[in-house]
């Protein structure tokens, strides 16, 4: 039986007790998001906002970052206060930098931001290439 070897890892993460920037807190969350992946060996390709306003779909926002690597992603119910991000990177860039870098920086805002779970999982995960050759 041959091994199975992960190119990639997927971090999620899912938070209580957000609270709001200002008016276009999701464009605040893409700045973090942004900041963190210019502080890894990653590389951003493209990012978008989207603030919803609570009358099509409820208040909060998707903030998401295209990496070179694979993605970054904010999910928000700001009535809520519930967040839920999750970061993909495929080969040598590590997740956890991006992921720490974002969660240290809604820490230092957010007082009453509480992480309920973490979760990681191996990704692009295929059989060991010429076993024993």
């Amino acid at each position: 039986m041959t091994q199975l070897i992960p190119h990639g890892k997927h971090i999620f993460l899912d938070y209580t007790g957000y609270s709001p920037q200002g008016d276009d807190d999701g464009s605040w969350m893409l700045q973090v998001m942004r900041d963190a992946v210019k502080n890894s060996d990653a590389s951003d390709v493209h990012s978008h906002v989207e603030q919803f306003d609570g009358i099509t779909s409820p208040p909060g926002f998707a903030s998401v970052v295209l990496l070179d690597e694979s993605h970054v992603t904010a999910h928000c119910y700001s009535e809520k206060g519930w967040l839920a991000i999750d970061c993909f990177t495929c080969g040598k860039c590590d997740p956890n930098e991006i992921i720490d870098q974002i969660h240290d920086a809604l820490e230092r805002v957010m007082p009453n931001l509480k992480l309920i779970k973490k979760t990681s999982h191996d990704r692009f995960l295929h059989h060991e290439e010429n076993p024993g050759e």
